[in-house]
C-alpha cells in the first residue's frame, strides 16, 4: 500500500507570469490575428510571390495560389504543385463558387476589400508595434528578458538541445518547479519570435508602405527589392503562424486549462512530479 505524500509533494500554486507579460500576449492575440488575416485579403489581390524588384503575371512566381482552366484550385511552389479545391484557390461560399486563393473564413473582411483589408491591415500593425516596443522595454527594465528568457549556456550546448527534443517529441513535458520555467526550445523559439520575426515582418512591411518606401527606400534594397521584400514578409509571417500552431499544441498538451489560467491572473499549478499524488 502506497503511503500518502508529504505536503511538500502536493501540487502547488506559484507565480508564473508578469502582468506586463500577460497584457502582452492577449494585446497580440488581437494583433497577430488581424494582421494575418487582413494580410491574406491583401495578398488575394495578387496571389503570387516573386524575388527581385519587380513582378507580374508573366514573370515567374515562385509561389502562387489559383485555378485551373477546369475550375480546380492548387498551390504551386516552384515546381511543386498540390491540388487544393475547396481549400485553396477555389472554394464555395452559400452555394456559390469563388476563385479567390483565400477562403473568406480566413480573412478580414471575410469579403474581399483591399481597401479595407489593408486598413485593418494598419490598425493591427499599430497595436503590435506599440505593443511590442513597451513590452520589451519594460522587459529590458525589469531584466525579464535576461533573467527569463536567455538561455544559460549550459542549456544551449548539442546534448542538453538534443534531449529536450526528444522529450517534447515524446510528450515528457517539465514537471514540479522546472514547468515553472521556460524550456530551452521554449527560450530559442520566444527569442526568435522577438528579435527576428516580428522585426523582419515590421521592417518588410514598412518597405513595402507606399508612404515609408518614399523616405526610407533603403529598406528594399535591404531586401533585394520590393517583390522580395514582399516574399519575405510572407515567409515570416508562415513563421509565426507555425509558432503559434506549435504553441497552441503544446498548450492542449501541458494542459489547457493550467495554462490559460496563469495566462490570465499570473497564477501556475505545478504539475506534480511523477510517483507524487495529486
Amino acid at each position: 500500500m502506497k503511503s500518502s505524500p508529504d505536503k511538500g509533494s502536493l501540487p502547488r500554486t506559484v507565480k508564473r507570469h508578469r502582468l506586463s507579460t500577460r497584457a502582452w500576449h492577449w494585446l497580440n492575440v488581437v494583433a497577430v490575428f488581424t494582421l494575418l488575416m487582413s494580410g491574406l485579403t491583401i495578398f488575394n489581390a495578387h496571389p503570387r510571390l516573386y524575388w527581385g524588384q519587380y513582378g507580374a503575371n508573366p514573370d515567374y512566381a515562385w509561389l502562387r495560389i489559383g485555378a485551373t482552366r477546369g475550375g480546380d484550385g492548387f498551390l504551386r511552389i516552384g515546381s511543386l504543385t498540390v491540388e487544393t479545391t475547396g481549400v485553396l484557390g477555389v472554394w464555395e461560399k452559400d452555394g456559390r463558387t469563388s476563385t479567390r486563393a483565400f477562403p473568406h473564413w480566413m480573412t478580414l473582411p471575410s469579403h474581399y476589400s483591399l481597401s479595407e483589408g489593408r486598413k485593418y491591415h494598419f490598425l493591427g500593425a499599430w497595436m503590435l508595434a506599440i505593443a511590442g516596443v513597451l513590452y520589451l522595454l519594460w522587459s529590458l527594465v525589469n531584466r525579464h528578458v535576461c533573467r527569463d528568457l536567455v538561455p544559460r549556456q549550459t542549456e544551449i550546448t548539442p546534448g542538453h538541445l538534443w534531449q529536450d527534443i526528444k522529450n517534447h517529441a515524446r510528450l515528457r513535458l517539465p514537471r514540479g518547479e522546472a514547468a515553472a520555467r521556460y524550456n530551452p526550445l521554449q527560450k530559442l523559439a520566444y527569442l526568435s519570435v522577438l528579435f527576428v520575426i516580428l522585426p523582419v515582418m515590421v521592417l518588410t512591411g514598412l518597405g513595402m508602405s507606399p508612404m515609408m518606401n518614399s523616405s526610407w527606400g533603403w529598406i528594399l534594397d535591404l531586401f533585394g527589392g520590393r517583390q522580395s521584400a514582399r516574399s519575405v514578409h510572407f515567409i515570416a509571417a508562415f513563421l509565426l503562424v507555425a509558432f503559434i500552431v506549435v504553441h497552441l499544441v503544446m498548450v492542449v498538451v501541458a494542459g489547457p486549462v493550467n495554462e490559460i489560467r496563469s495566462m490570465i491572473t499570473g497564477r501556475f499549478r505545478l504539475p506534480a512530479e511523477k510517483g507524487d499524488a495529486a
